[in-house]
This record gives structure tokens, C-alpha cells and sequence, in this order.
């Protein structure tokens, strides 16, 4: 999920670009478009580009603070999508060239018959018929596609709000912080599991502070130890250098400077717009939110935490948006601060080939600017 948020950037002109690490590439993001740039195994960048509509200028409501959060969100995991399926399908062609590569130059090799040293004798090679795919191939990239958000979504629900209450409900219960059900001798398991997960006892406001926020530390420690996981795994860092050179290149687009590898180079890795600093804030913003939820039945906490989780968006947009700022106050800097912290991990040091490819990307996305005939003119952040 954490890739989607790369793109959770305001339609203002103020904030300009952002986006997001795919394999072997990036997609960047302006106002009015979008690019996604990736590397071919024979050296080469692929490109495409497209227009994006401005649904802040057809609809005003769209640009209202809170609300405005939650329809960008909507809008970059739409872009997330496509972005990751444009990057899966350079990699597949790139394997499937290597596979027939690998045929030909079997192909090349002579087989002789058994018992025989004579070239003239050679064994047929035999012919392979694969069947025929009965779903055509866009069909099944498309429910492959909705299948993985489907997952992702019901994966991340599990893991950082069904688990962190649950856990919390039953870390409270054993100190003594929380009343302990009582048990009949001879209750059988779903008893046990009902009597210790389906309520939350707790009879103060205090408490409930309390509660959440130990709720919400598990959430953070869950999701730490996710990235630091993913970290080692040697296509997940790859990933990692892109998304450190798609930090590299935004940076050096709003210092002003002319778009080119060695300026890039020298700039910073940790971004305060970034997806992991949005998702650090939320799970702060969720702290202090639900805190304010006290229903003693379990599975109505559940459900209104995932009912408020568009709020928490929508306001974490706010705080990462102000916070990207010059203006903003020391709060708001500190509430970016873990996400920046935790950017050490998301974001690694690339090669130069990777801030080309960035690069590529965010030109290819200003081309499609309104405000100047080749996009690259066009007005620098404030």
C-alpha cells in the first residue's frame, strides 16, 4: 500500500511534482499529467505519458480542505495501478526475451544421433505447442490487478487495525489495566476467544487515551518492522534506489536548478511529501482521532475505524501538505519528522542510471504542462 501514497500530492500549482518507484523505474507526477519512465534490460528507457484531468477546477467541492485528501488518494492509487502494471509488463517482455534468447542459442547447438559423430545425423527438434489462452491477456491483467488491490486492502486491515486492537485489548487484560471476563470451567474455545476479544472494557476517558495510544505504537512497531523486512529482499531495494531517485530529482526540480544527473546527485533522499511520511502521520492523526472511540463491542470499533480512516486521510493530507511548506510551524515539522526518519530505510542511494530514469520521467510528465509550449518553463514551486 505504501507505494500508492507516493503520488498523494495537492492539484495545486504550489506543489507542483511527486511520485513513485516502480521496478526498474519511476512514475512522476505533475498537475496536469503524468509519466512513467522505466529501464529495459539492454539499457534502454521506455517511456509513456498521458494528461490527467484537473477535477478540482469542474468540481470546487473537490478542493475543499479534508475532502480533497481523500479524492487525490482515490485518484493516485488509480495511477499507483497503472504505474506498477506499465513497469510489470517491461519486466515480462524483458524475461520473455531473455527466454528466447536463451532457445536460439540452444537452438544453435547441433544434436547428434546416438551412436553417431556424423553432423548430417541429427535429431528433429521437437516442436511445442502451448495451448491457447482462453482469457485474453488485457482481461487477465485487469482481474489480476483488482485481485492485488483486493488483497492489499484486506491484508493491511488485518495488520494495522484489526491486529494492533485486538492485541492491545488482550496486553491491557493481562496487566490488569482492563477487567478479566470470567469463564465457565467447561467453556470451549470460541467462549474463550469471545470472552477476551469481542469487548473492550474500560471505564474511563483516561483509559481509553491510554488505549489508543498503544494501539496506534503497535501499529507504528508492525509497520516499521514490515519496511525493515522488505528491505533485505534484493528487488524490494531496487525498488528502494528508485524511490531514492525519484526523491533526488523532485528535489532537484524545486531548488530550480537545470534537470540533469549531476545536479540531482546532490541532493537529499528524504522528501517530507513522501508516501512513508504520509503513512507515519496518519498513524499519528489515527492516535489522537480514535481516541474518541469507546464502544465496548469489539466489531464496532473495527468498524468505525475503518469507517474513519478517508477522515484520517483526508487530514494527514493536510498536515503533510502544510508541512511541506516553509511557513509551517514547528508541529507540523515534528508530526513529518518519524516518516523522514523512517525514509532512511525506504529511500537507498541510487546510480546515476536510476536518477536518469527519474529524470526521463519528470520531463517527459512537464512536456504535458499547459503552461509553456515544451512544459520544461514551466513555473518552479514557491
Amino acid at each position: 500500500m505504501k507505494k500508492f501514497f507516493h503520488l498523494f500530492l495537492s492539484l495545486e500549482k504550489d506543489l507542483i511534482v511527486g511520485g513513485q518507484a516502480v521496478m526498474e523505474g519511476v512514475m512522476m507526477r505533475t498537475p496536469s499529467a503524468y509519466a512513467i519512465a522505466c529501464r529495459r534490460a539492454d539499457g534502454t528507457i521506455v517511456t509513456t505519458a498521458e494528461k490527467l484531468p484537473r477535477l478540482s477546477d469542474k468540481y470546487k467541492w473537490m478542493n475543499v480542505p479534508v475532502i480533497r485528501g481523500g479524492a487525490t488518494l482515490i485518484q493516485s492509487m488509480a495511477l499507483g495501478v497503472k504505474a506498477l502494471n506499465f513497469s510489470a509488463k517491461i519486466y515480462e517482455e524483458d524475461l520473455e526475451a531473455k527466454e528466447k534468447a536463451k532457445e536460439g542459442a540452444l537452438d544453435a547447438i547441433p544434436v547428434l544421433v546416438d551412436g553417431t559423430t556424423d553432423e548430417d545425423f541429427l535429431k528433429a527438434k521437437p516442436k511445442v505447442v502451448m495451448p491457447e489462452n482462453a482469457k485474453p491477456k488485457k482481461a487477465q491483467q485487469s482481474a489480476g490487478a483488482i485481485g492485488s488491490i483486493i488483497f492489499a486492502l484486506a491484508f493491511n486491515i488485518a495488520l494495522f487495525i484489526v491486529a494492533p486492537l485486538v492485541l492491545t485489548n488482550l496486553l491491557f487484560m493481562s496487566l490488569g489495566w482492563a477487567p478479566t471476563p470470567t469463564i465457565a470451567a467447561d467453556a470451549g474455545w470460541l467462549e474463550f476467544i469471545k470472552a477476551y476479544v469481542w469487548k473492550i472494557k474500560l471505564d474511563t476517558f483516561g483509559a481509553w487515551v491510554g488505549f489508543n495510544l498503544i494501539d496506534g505504537l503497535i501499529r507504528m512497531v508492525f509497520f516499521i518492522i514490515m519496511i525493515f523486512s522488505m528491505s533485505f529482499l534484493r528487488d524490494i531495494r531496487r525498488v528502494f534506489e528508485y524511490h531514492g531517485a525519484e526523491h533526488k530529482t523532485v528535489f532537484n526540480w524545486e531548488s530550480g536548478l537545470e534537470l540533469d544527473v549531476v545536479n540531482a546527485r546532490t541532493q537529499r533522499r528524504q522528501h517530507p511529501r513522501c508516501g512513508t511520511s504520509f503513512l507515519m502521520v496518519v498513524m499519528l492523526v489515527a492516535i489522537v482521532l480514535f481516541s474518541v472511540i469507546n464502544f465496548e463491542a469489539m466489531w464496532l470499533n473495527l468498524v468505525v475505524r475503518i469507517a474513519l480512516m478517508p477522515l484520517v486521510a483526508g487530514l494527514s493530507y493536510e498536515v503533510i501538505r502544510y508541512a511541506a511548506k516553509k511557513e509551517s510551524g514547528a508541529i507540523f515539522k515534528l508530526m513529518t519528522k518519524p516518516g523522514l526518519w523512517l525514509q532512511n530505510i525506504t529511500t537507498q542511494e541510487p546510480d546515476d542510471e536510476q536518477l536518469e530514469v527519474a529524470i526521463v520521467s519528470l520531463k517527459e510528465s512537464l512536456k504535458l504542462e499547459p503552461q509553456s509550449r515544451d512544459g520544461l518553463s514551466a513555473v518552479r514551486p514557491r
